[in-house]
């Protein structure tokens, strides 16, 4: 597929230069269980130019996230209807003042080529020097901003203290071991999905101590990972690893609770609630759910903790990267079965 503009350019492509067709991705079936290749379909579009008081922008990257798995079912997404996704875009062509040609924007119409935007749905990035593009929708996007919201507004986490993770190898979760190191966590685990992940959170995103959860009881192993307890657990998963941590956690310890993706494939199936549960009363335990959406106002706070980090080397923005518009689909079922480490993008 062509593209409207050089990476860098700035100057609006012209008719001919312009693609005739976007590429977008639809739902077209329930799923029955987990998801499918064939829930979806490609659909090819002739390319919409701006009306007034819009821009298109041409779209660099797409973020695939758990939370879509959700929106698949009955009162979700519409059936034969383009899908909602956040997305990092450049514009290429403008017919409002407010978003220039070359300007790189966030926008939640993704999970297509192109994008038509408006000044009021798209919010133009001031990328960074020296910091990725594709980190504005990983550590510096919801993604980093989830971590950040569970970690330092929810659980409040301390210098000192003890982190538990879970799902630590996914996007949230890498970037929760890295942002716990900058609030000043002393030790840090996570539990993941296969002994390659554990090694990997241990050795390259600077987790204490990781497990994998199929190798036993989830409170077992996390108890042989931090014997002393711990203080903080940021919960992506629900169930198992929700009732483990309660196990696990000191007398007044938090839980800032982020994602239940344990059930998501199968949403219709009874949630596995923590045998536990009464335990966070005699505990007096701090158990507190929250929707990143209602933090959208952190996100300079984010920016001021981690981009100096970003532009040191000192932090990376995890991320698995599937090439191609077409492998959208791909990408997503990927995710969903774990074969990613750190955020999951399609590069357009």
């Amino acid at each position: 597929m062509s593209r409207a503009t050089c990476p860098n350019s700035t100057a609006e492509p012209t008719v001919d230069a312009m693609p005739a067709t976007s590429i977008i991705v639809h739902q077209v079936r329930r799923p029955q269980g987990a998801a499918v290749a064939t829930d979806f379909a490609l659909v090819e579009e002739a390319l919409s130019r701006p009306g007034e008081g819009q821009a298109l922008a041409e779209n660099l990257y797409l973020s695939v996230d758990p939370y879509m798995r959700e929106a698949m079912e009955e009162g979700g997404w519409e059936l034969h209807s383009p899908l909602e996704g956040r997305a990092v875009g450049r514009v290429v062509s403008s017919r409002t003042p407010k978003l220039s040609v070359g300007d790189v924007v966030f926008h939640r119409h993704g999970l297509r080529s192109h994008a038509l935007v408006t000044a009021e749905d798209a919010r133009v990035l001031n990328v960074a020097d020296g910091v990725p593009l594709s980190a504005y929708l990983g550590i510096l996007g919801g993604t980093g901003l989830s971590a950040y919201v569970g970690l330092k507004r929810i659980a409040d986490v301390r210098s000192g203290e003890s982190l538990f993770v879970s799902a630590a190898a996914g996007g949230v979760g890498t970037a929760a071991g890295r942002i716990a190191r900058l609030l000043g966590a002393d030790r840090v685990i996570g539990s993941t999905g296969s002994a390659a992940k554990a090694k990997h959170l241990v050795e390259n995103v600077g987790f204490d101590a990781a497990f994998d959860y199929h190798d036993g009881p989830v409170a077992d192993l996390l108890a042989a990972a931090a014997p002393d307890g711990i203080d903080v657990c940021l919960d992506n998963v629900g169930g198992e690893h929700l009732e483990a941590a309660i196990a696990n956690l000191h007398d007044r310890g938090r839980i800032a609770w982020c994602g239940a993706v344990a059930q998501y494939n199968d949403p219709a199936a009874p949630p596995a609630a923590p045998r536990n549960l009464y335990d966070v009363v005699g505990k007096q335990l701090r158990l507190e759910g929250f929707l990143v959406r209602h933090y959208l106002h952190l996100r300079d706070e984010l920016e001021e903790l981690v981009i100096p980090e970003l532009r040191a080397g000192r932090v990376v923005s995890d991320e698995t990267v599937v090439d191609g518009v077409e492998r959208t689909v791909d990408a997503f079922l990927a995710m969903l079965s774990g074969q990613n480490v750190g955020k999951m993008l399609v590069r357009v």
